[in-house]
């Protein structure tokens, strides 16, 4: 194998442009399933840890990595299943695309959270990237706000949660990842993928809600949508990202949510004037410009 810094960084590349590529199908998957939001959201991650443990399996790395790690994990898990459970249903009241845009928002929030804990001011140009990116939601929502339906505002509200909630869930993994004598990411993701479980099967028994998946399509839909996002896309994102420059690496992960955008055109007939695509290439030039500003 060539160890030559090009040629490791293309091949890094190579598979994050997949891994993000692999990603954009998420919101697509959620919407094929045709069940309940949690149920969807709970088997994503039910299947996704059970496709990693066999990873982990195979490669002989399962240990015990004490008890504060669990605990980190455990809210980790939280925040993801607040992330999911908000996002799946965004999902079903705006679409996949501007669902997928709104959960993207993490990039102007992270930085927020990061000034208020620890002081870390932001960056001017994350500052001016933050006026666009409204303007471009503006311009794809492409209605005054007063005469939206009440489930499209709905779909908004959370889709924004689900960028608050992420920015929670990253800024606990992050902090998971960087004690000392952590795990290797995969098997921190596997871990995390059943605490969610955990937490969205407790809020599916609370109310009420049926585990039985109604039918091949919606059991192949979860499948795909847990090895395809919730194992395959991250695994390869998560062992190539840090090879690549920060500039280039944001560049690349705008493929997820533009895409998503896309699928959502294609795949379910969304109608998309010129002021709305307008208002994408704006809100994901905002979005690349936020993340790479705070790329450290």
């Amino acid at each position: 194998m060539s160890h030559d810094p090009a040629t490791v960084i293309r091949q890094a590349l190579i598979r994050t442009t997949l891994g993000a590529v692999m990603i954009s199908f998420s919101a697509v998957f959620v919407k094929l399933a045709q069940v309940n939001p949690t149920v969807s959201a709970f088997y994503r991650v039910f299947f996704g840890g059970c496709f990693l443990l066999v990873i982990l399996l195979v490669r002989g790395e399962l240990r015990w990595y004490g008890g504060r790690f669990l605990k980190l994990a455990l809210i980790t898990g939280l925040f993801f299943a607040l992330d999911l459970y908000a996002w799946h249903r965004s999902i079903q009241f705006v679409g996949p695309g501007l669902a997928t845009i709104l959960g993207n928002f993490e990039v102007f929030m992270v930085p927020a959270v990061a000034f208020v804990i620890y002081g870390e001011k932001p960056s001017v140009r994350l500052l001016l990237s933050i006026p666009p990116a409204m303007i471009g939601l503006f311009l794809i929502v492409g209605t005054p706000w007063g005469q939206l339906t009440p489930d499209f505002r709905l779909g908004i509200y959370y889709g924004l949660a689900t960028a608050v909630f992420y920015t929670g869930f990253l800024m606990v993994f992050r902090r998971m990842q960087s004690e000392s004598g952590s795990p290797p990411v995969i098997y921190s993701l596997m871990v995390v993928s059943f605490a969610t479980a955990l937490f969205l099967g407790l809020e599916m028994i609370r109310n009420g809600e049926s585990f039985a998946i109604p039918d091949m399509q919606s059991l192949s839909s979860l499948v795909g949508l847990a090895l395809m996002s919730q194992t395959l896309g991250w695994f390869l994102i998560g062992q190539s990202l840090p090879k690549i420059p920060a500039a280039i690496a944001g560049l690349v992960l705008l493929l997820q949510p533009s895409l998503s955008f896309v699928w959502d055109v294609l795949f379910f007939n969304r109608e998309t004037s010129a002021m709305a695509w307008t208002g994408v290439v704006l809100a994901l030039c905002a979005i690349y410009i936020g993340a790479t500003s705070s790329a450290k």
